[in-house]
């Protein structure tokens, strides 16, 4: 009978997308995952496997935590602009605290690794296609309500825009700019809304 975990999994894939956002995938030893996430290096490779997979694990499970966030969300507000700028100002405000937006930094990791490695760019293409089709079907509702008045063949362009104006708040905050700028930038995207 095999030996019960002595460390909550959950925990770990959230600590490691911190490490991981904190350091980058190539900055994060194997000393500092293990310091920064207090298991044995036995325990890493009995539960995770290398350094890579565990860094694999964590992407997959932040961005999906976050994209199941998204669509239960987007699928829920009766109004899809004030939905969407709820949406965005809920980010600025995570990249706006010390301690959650190194979370969202693994998505920078990730970036940088998506040339070399086929699945991690595979994981984010699909996860943005995901993302895409949750915010055309919003426009979509949005325009059949009256709210949206773009053409039926202007939504997916405009689907594509915001999820990827979504993916660089993140690369904006990471080079340093703050809150107010964040908050101009969702500003200023909104009113493609308009």
């Amino acid at each position: 009978m095999g030996r019960a975990k002595e460390f909550d999994t959950e925990f770990v894939l959230r600590k490691a997308t911190s490490v991981f956002g904190s350091y980058g995938y190539e900055g994060t030893s194997l000393s500092v995952l293990l310091k920064e996430l207090g298991i044995a290096r036995q325990s890493l490779y009995d539960t995770y496997g290398t350094k890579h997979e565990l860094f694999v694990s964590a992407l997959k499970f932040y961005v999906q935590q976050k994209t199941d966030a998204s669509i239960e969300f987007l699928n829920e507000c009766s109004n899809i602009r004030q939905g969407v700028e709820e949406m965005f100002n809920e980010a600025v405000r995570v990249l706006s605290d010390d301690e959650r937006r190194n979370e969202c930094f693994i998505i920078n990791s990730a970036v940088e690794q998506a040339p070399q490695n086929h699945e991690i760019a595979a994981f984010i293409q699909e996860n943005n296609k995901q993302m895409e089709d949750v915010f055309l079907a919003a426009l979509i509702r949005g325009r059949n309500n009256g709210e949206i008045r773009h053409t039926e063949q202007e939504l997916p362009g405009l689907a594509r825009f915001l999820n990827y104006f979504r993916l660089s708040l993140t690369f904006t905050a990471k080079c340093g700019a703050d809150s107010e700028v964040l908050q101009d930038l969702v500003r200023t995207t909104l009113r493609v809304l308009d």
